[in-house]
């Protein structure tokens, strides 16, 4: 990442400006133009020619985000260090996922919005409803500079077209855009087939290696007939899920056991053309057995009436044995169990395939389009809120937001590494700590430097690589010495390089392609969670029943989107 080093004479322009919403009616008249802030420690600096933020104007920015994370404590530390170092006050509004397509219906009826918008939505509602206001003016170098820096390489990508028929940058990546080296302990964005820690442990460590879906369920029957509880509670084989927003859990693990990346409902072939899967054989030869290992007993009987909540709060309680699941969306549940030193209870990923094919669970990190902050057309003064993102992307507050106050929670050696002492290490698995001194609901969808800083640091502890073993339990230091590994990451593949295209999921349909996709979804919901709990005997007659009912959705409008827009991503996403 370019790093501006000299300073410049800063031109003190007092203005009267409104700030956003909540803060309209406050006085702003010391920020200034041409901004430009330099860090004591040598940090990244930023230049602006939007508002420097001050603690003598206060602002109050109100935030709408979609997140699984909790908003702040009233004391959290670094909202005080907001507030004292730039005036900035956050008001937050939390949307779980599970809640946020009802939520964006009621957003885009009554057309008030917060100032800042943090979106996950792949149909980019938001967007194309008129709610967000193109940010094309303020990504230049002589005003957003950082942020500027952030989307120029992927300008094309970023750019949308909201239905005007022009394509403008509304959101800014919220995840997965890399600067320097890429590093890390823990893959969040990788798939698995996760099983039990404690499984594995007591099986002796078996090899992972050419892992099938039946080896795989072979351990997990094994270990529920030796622990039929835990913790005084019966041991549950194999959770399930299919609640609003993460129906994927269901639908997406038989691309993979066939050796295809995720790329959604659909796999690629070698040409580039993209075929739905959900009626193919790979599908049909997952839910069967899932459908038969339902008969021994090793599959959650409320796997699909529960909510997303009530699935990781099952998962939390340490008694799940393995899952289908990406990394990232079971985090809480992960962290739970590590705050009560629970290592033995948490997973590691396994990649059973069919015979003939190569584990493709992991790929290269995808950076998130259409995903993260937008600024809303109800905000009164957007320099200002470009302004504060612009002021988050500096090193400086990408530390503290990742690493915390140093000398408070991280040590700097003779080398210039950052460190963290045992002590350190510990409070941050405490999550009534972190609700007090990291502000993870607002940094989620921020705009954030993901791979090292300009001194060699890697953005966070988890991916600075003596950290991330020094950090870990004996338990788990233990675990992975026993598998010859350092890092979860080596548990999956080494990603090859993406396709271009890559990846199908995030190519925005028009709208007679997304009712096509939503059908395919509901019929999905309707369909599978009955042919996975059916008696064995009951499978044909009701697979047949379910391709059926898809046959009679016009599915290739469906699949002519996705190949239009991988067709439209090989044209244009080659600079």
């Amino acid at each position: 990442m370019k790093r501006f080093v000299s300073l410049l004479l800063v031109t003190l322009l007092v203005l009267s400006l409104t700030a956003c919403n909540t803060a309209s009616k406050q006085d702003t008249a010391a920020t200034t133009p041409n901004n430009q802030t330099a860090t004591e420690n040598g940090g990244t600096e930023q230049k602006s020619g939007l508002p420097v933020l001050s603690p003598d104007n206060p602002v109050t920015i109100s935030v709408w985000t979609m997140t699984n994370y909790s908003a702040p404590s009233a004391d959290n530390k670094l909202s005080k260090l907001l507030k004292e170092r730039l005036g900035v006050t956050i008001n937050y509004e939390i949307i779980p996922p599970e809640n946020a397509d009802q939520k964006i219906g009621v957003l885009l009826a009554g057309g008030e919005y917060a100032d800042l918008m943090g979106t996950t939505d792949l149909n980019i509602r938001l967007i194309k409803g008129g709610a967000l206001i193109p940010l094309d003016d303020y990504l230049t170098e002589d005003k957003a500079n950082l942020l500027y820096e952030h989307v120029k390489p992927y300008w094309n990508r970023l750019a949308t077209d909201a239905g005007d028929g022009e394509r403008h940058i509304y959101v800014l990546p919220n995840y997965n855009r890399y600067y320097g080296e890429i590093v890390g302990g823990t893959h969040y964005g990788a798939s698995g087939f996760w099983i039990q820690k404690h499984v594995l442990e007591e099986l002796g460590y078996p090899s992972l290696e050419n892992m099938t879906l039946e080896r795989y369920f072979q351990m997990i029957e094994e270990y529920m007939k030796k622990y039929p509880t835990i913790d005084g509670m019966p041991t549950i084989g194999f959770e399930l899920l299919c609640a609003p927003g993460r129906e994927w859990v269901l639908t997406n693990p038989p691309q993979y056991l066939a050796g295809h990346p995720n790329n959604g409902g659909v796999v690629v072939d070698e040409n580039n053309v993209a075929t739905i899967f959900a009626d193919k054989e790979i599908a049909k030869r997952y839910y069967k057995f899932l459908n038969q290992m339902n008969a021994k007993g090793l599959i959650d009987k409320e796997s699909f009436t529960q909510t997303n909540d009530q699935y990781l709060a099952k998962l939390a309680t340490g008694r799940v044995l393995g899952m289908y699941d990406q990394r990232w969306a079971f985090g809480q549940a992960y962290d739970s169990l590590v705050a009560e030193g629970k290592y033995e209870r948490t997973w590691v990923p396994t990649m059973p395939v069919y015979e003939g094919c190569t584990p493709y669970y992991a790929d290269r990190e995808v950076m998130n389009i259409n995903q993260g902050y937008g600024i809303s057309v109800s905000c009164k003064n957007p320099d200002i809120v470009v302004s504060f993102l612009n002021t988050m992307m500096s090193e400086e507050w990408q530390k503290l937001f990742n690493w915390g106050i140093e000398g408070e929670d991280y040590y700097v050696d003779e080398n210039g590494r950052f460190y963290r002492t045992p002590e350190q290490r510990e409070q941050q698995n405490d999550l009534v700590w972190r609700n007090k001194n990291k502000l993870e609901a607002l940094y989620d969808n921020m705009p954030k430097i993901q791979g090292t800083y300009s001194d060699g640091n890697a953005d966070s502890p988890g991916n600075q690589p003596e950290e991330f073993f020094d950090s870990l339990s004996d338990y788990d230091k233990n675990f992975l010495t026993s598998y010859g590994k350092k890092t979860w990451r080596e548990f999956l593949n080494q990603p090859p390089e993406n396709p271009i295209y890559y990846p199908c999921w995030n190519i925005t349909l028009p709208e007679d392609a997304q009712v096509v996709s939503q059908q395919l979804t509901d019929l999905a919901l309707q369909y599978l969670p009955k042919i996975i709990m059916a008696d064995p005997s009951e499978f044909e007659t009701l697979w047949a029943q379910y391709v059926s009912e898809i046959n009679k959705v016009d599915v290739k409008v469906y699949e002519d989107a996705i190949n239009a827009g991988i067709q439209e991503r090989i044209k244009n996403w080659g600079n």
